[in-house]
């Protein structure tokens, strides 16, 4: 079996200086094609360190939890006295909803994929690469909104300090766009201490939230006044308990930022210390303990929403959650202030600040997992989308011009976020229930199918309510579906083999004519018959002028999914009616047999030479057809193919067309 991979660089060579050495800089990490990077959210080598589920939870927990410091706000302001009903709403969809699912969606993919990937496996070709890109492009708006969101709150939190200088009152913008710049900082310099920095941040804002919390909850029970004209206002907007409850299932959608998180915790997912018996195929320790970690996320989640919630509704006066008061998007931060003073409540706000902070970092490593995952393998996203650095540069400009749109408004963002999350979950929620369908598991499938029309209803409740939400999405997917046909366009004549193998048998009929130049014949596998291959073989001796002793050496190639790009080839060597031929499956027959004849050349040092008939057609017809079939004219694109990839003539092999 033979391989086909790049040299390795040279260690005698000089360094490149000027422009040559910003770009190696800037595309440092081109040929990993993955586009891993040492950030939070990282999908890690098999080689490197794994962590016990609590630490990883701290990992995802950064965006998670985070959403502590604007969540009961946004919730009061969007769902005014009957929040803290919705939130017990919102946390009963959670446990009972997002948590089954994506414990489901770790089991099946244990190697950080997450549901995209699922959708991806059960509707393949084109039809799941455009479900792809529009899923992407609400990840996009799911993990940019949650780094421009996240800065704004911090910037609030920045601001809205007693301590900090009135000058810096109105300067949202430009604080929220050097948080922004210091994240891409942070990401251009290379970032390895993601876990325990997520650790410390943590357990350090949990457990201030703890302190907030119970002192304020301590004090709705000192002072039942306060829980009394609650209940009363309850009472009197909504008629009766019954009726507040159904309004708060109707009007829980607002609050959905809540659910945040677990998209993410997924991703993290190979970060999880697995049993010492895991195997790649079966990783049972890692799922297992990615299960506990979701659910103790969860939980733990769930109640600081309640009583959050309830605390901050009960203890802040209304007019404070309006745009402008000193609750709007800290609602918490302003109860600690208040009942816990200036010294406790400015340390609040710093560990505010840098979770909020971290959490952009988390949707950032997120971003650059997700893109590398897919688009370049699509063939639709340029080659330099592999690297960090320029994806760093393109997400942060998209974040300052979203930061300026919004005008840092932490409130505005809201329905954007929601929308993005929600449809996340709802694309879960779907991708198990069509799993447990295939496997007849009618009882889960059942479930899963409840719970799937539970999250439709919340992202459309949230799409009306909130319509700039998916007004945002749509730009990000109008932006990725018109980026990548283009990119697949443009890249259509690269080669697509990212290895090239070959068998045994293979490898015996190309070296079977010892030093004589090697001659290939092109064939359609449509056309097997002995008959068919006889034909051809006189027609390329006659045609081409072949020696009339040719046994004839034919290589076919078999179209899978032509909606692929970057793909392995695997040629084997078979005899049919008594001829030889090499067979490999591929996306596009010009490309494949493009990065078969350059493998035998520098497998073998000799050129090969390869035999076409031309296409019968229109030539714009078969252009169509093969940028989306694969097929077309296959000659002149091979040729093309083989220009692009050996610029040097005397080494390119030969293709002849008669």
């Amino acid at each position: 079996m033979t391989t086909l991979s790049r040299p390795p660089a040279d260690p005698s060579a000089p360094r490149p200086r000027g422009w040559t050495s910003f770009r190696t800089w800037l595309l440092f990490g081109l040929q990993d094609s993955k586009g891993r990077h040492p950030g939070p959210g990282v999908v890690s080598a098999a080689h490197e360190k794994k962590h016990p589920w609590w630490q990883v939870m701290c990992l995802t927990g950064v965006d998670y939890f985070s959403t502590l410091g604007y969540q009961p706000a946004i919730a009061a302001l969007a769902a005014g006295v009957i929040s803290p009903l919705a939130t017990i709403v919102l946390v009963a969809v959670t446990l009972l909803g997002a948590l089954p699912v994506y414990r489901r969606v770790a089991g099946e993919s244990p190697r950080g994929e997450g549901s995209i990937a699922m959708l991806e496996r059960l509707l393949p070709r084109w039809g799941g690469k455009l479900l792809v890109l529009v899923l992407l492009g609400f990840a996009a708006t799911d993990f940019m909104i949650t780094m421009t969101l996240s800065a704004a709150d911090a910037t609030a939190h920045f601001i809205q300090n007693p301590v900090m200088p009135s000058w810096l009152q109105g300067q949202n913008v430009p604080v929220t766009l050097v948080l922004l710049a210091l994240l891409a900082a942070v990401f251009l310099r290379g970032f390895k201490e993601a876990i325990g920095v997520a650790v410390v941040l943590v357990v350090l804002y949990l457990g201030l939230n703890v302190v907030v919390v119970a002192t304020t909850v301590v004090e709705v029970l000192t002072h039942p006044t306060a829980v009394g004209d609650w209940w009363q206002l309850l009472w009197t907007s909504h008629g009766n308990p019954i009726m507040a409850v159904a309004i708060a299932c109707i009007v829980f959608p607002k609050l959905a930022l809540g659910l945040s998180g677990f998209e993410t915790g997924v991703a993290v997912m190979p970060q999880v210390q697995g049993d010492p018996d895991d195997t790649e195929a079966r990783p049972t320790g890692r799922i297992r303990g990615t299960r506990r970690m979701l659910t103790t996320a969860a939980l733990i989640m769930s109640s600081f929403l309640i009583t959050s919630s309830f605390t901050t509704v009960v203890l802040i006066p209304e007019y404070e959650f309006e745009p402008g008061g000193q609750a709007n998007g800290r609602a918490l931060a302003f109860l600690a202030h208040e009942y816990l003073g200036l010294g406790f409540g400015t340390v609040y706000d710093i560990s505010t600040i840098a979770i909020l902070w971290f959490a952009g970092a988390s949707a950032m490593a997120g971003l650059l997992n997700l893109v590398p995952r897919y688009l370049p393998r699509y063939g639709m996203a340029p080659e330099w989308a592999k690297a960090v650095r320029p994806l760093v540069l393109v997400f942060t400009l998209v974040g300052f011009f979203i930061t300026f749109v919004f005008n840092a408004d932490v409130d505005a963002q809201g329905g954007a976020y929601a929308t993005g999350v929600l449809v996340l979950m709802t694309s879960a929620a779907v991708a198990v229930t069509l799993s447990t369908r295939r496997r007849r598991q009618r009882k889960r499938m059942v479930s899963f199918g409840a719970i799937a029309a539970v999250f439709v209803y919340t992202t459309v409740a949230n799409v009306v309510e909130r319509p700039e939400g998916i007004r945002i999405a749509a730009v990000f997917i109008a932006g990725i579906i018109g980026i990548s046909l283009l990119s697949r366009v443009r890249r259509s004549f690269e080669l697509h083999a990212t290895h090239v193998h070959m068998d045994r048998n293979a490898l015996e009929f190309i070296l079977d004519d010892g030093v004589e130049p090697i001659r290939l014949i092109a064939h359609e596998p449509r056309r097997l018959t002995a008959e068919a291959y006889r034909e051809k073989l006189v027609s390329a001796i006659e045609v081409s002028h072949l020696p009339l002793n040719y046994h004839g050496l034919f290589l076919e190639v078999v179209l899978d999914d032509t909606s692929d790009f970057e793909t392995e080839l695997y040629v084997k060597g078979i005899e049919r009616h008594g001829y030889r031929i090499l067979e490999v499956h591929g996306p596009v027959v010009a490309n494949t047999i493009a990065s078969v004849l350059l493998h035998i050349r520098d497998v073998t040092g000799l050129m090969p030479h390869i035999y076409f008939r031309w296409t019968e057609g229109n030539p714009m017809t078969n252009l169509m057809r093969f940028l989306f079939l694969g097929e077309g004219e296959i000659a002149p694109v091979t040729r093309e193919v083989l220009r692009e990839a050996e610029p040097d003539v005397s080494r390119r092999p030969w293709v002849h067309v008669g």
